[in-house]
């Protein structure tokens, strides 16, 4: 009796990892068949797009990239889109990690009213307070107009990465949080015998432990930021001004539907995605480890 069982259990796991190892092969080619034949058509001509759709380019024809990259200034927008993710990244990381450090590992008056503030702002969408943000920069404009004599906070590449940060910094101590506050604190307590204070503490110590998380954080905000579409679309509003990559691409794909060039829409499509793809295969094993560790233990 006790084989029968061991084989019925035996045979229920293999079919359950059989339907298992089906869904994934399924989501595999959701995701992987859509990405590889925007890289496909990105190389094809004009004239092969009237025939049929899924077959493969006749050759390989790289001069949408550079027509995409000038005729339509994708390369301008794609140096804008780098710019605001590097500025809004390093803003982010300058003031969520002390602030994690501090509200994950000190309790002192106030800690806990600002740990619910920054909870607080988990729920509160960006798509909701855009509009307040534009007319409250659209008032500041006109103060500083008047005083200067020209615009400061719209179309303005830095004002787009200080409030893409500001928007993403609750979600970003929650995370960091997290991941600290599980860390032993005898680290902390042996700094301080050898005489470092908090500072060192926690960039020579504490942060160099949440490497996987502060990865975690990157990649998540660098993806958030790179394809970041509202928040861009309503501050930059100079037709002939800085554009991020997304806008941009938006403002390509209407062009090009109107003029037929499919393959310069495909080839700026391609442009916003590869960077995303290159840091993701680079910093894929660090990401693993910051959503599966919860912390050293001691």
């Amino acid at each position: 009796m006790n084989h029968r069982q061991k084989l019925a259990g035996e045979k229920s796991n293999a079919v359950s990892k059989f339907f298992v190892y089906l869904l994934m092969a399924v989501l595999t080619a959701v995701i992987v068949v859509p990405v590889a034949w925007v890289f496909m058509a990105s190389v094809k001509q004009n004239s092969e797009f009237y025939g049929n759709p899924f077959a493969l380019p006749e050759g390989v024809y790289l001069q949408n990239f550079a027509d995409a990259w000038t005729k339509a200034r994708m390369g301008d927008y794609f140096f804008t889109s780098i710019m605001i993710t590097a500025v809004a990244l390093c803003i982010l990381l300058v003031v969520a990690l002390p602030a994690a450090y501090v509200l994950s590992r000190y309790k002192f008056k106030g800690s806990k009213l600002l740990n619910t503030c920054f909870m607080a702002g988990l729920f509160i969408n960006v798509s909701y307070i855009v509009v307040p943000i534009f007319l409250m920069f659209v008032s500041g404009d006109k103060l500083v107009k008047r005083l200067f004599g020209h615009s400061v906070f719209l179309n303005n590449p830095f004002i787009v990465a200080l409030v893409l940060a500001a928007t993403t910094l609750p979600f970003t101590i929650y995370l960091l949080s997290s991941y600290l506050s599980t860390l032993p604190k005898d680290y902390e307590e042996a700094a301080y015998v050898d005489g470092a204070g908090y500072f060192t503490t926690m960039v020579r110590i504490i942060l160099p432990m949440a490497k996987p998380s502060i990865i975690t954080v990157i990649l998540f905000e660098f993806l958030a930021y790179w394809n970041e579409y509202i928040i861009s679309m309503t501050m930059l509003t100079d037709p002939n001004g800085a554009r991020t990559l997304p806008v941009g691409l938006l403002n390509l794909m209407k062009a090009q539907n109107a003029k037929a060039e499919y393959g310069q829409m495909y080839a700026g499509m391609v442009m916003v995605m590869v960077p995303t793809l290159i840091l993701y295969m680079c910093v894929q094993k660090k990401l693993t480890q910051g959503m599966t560790i919860g912390g050293i233990k001691g």
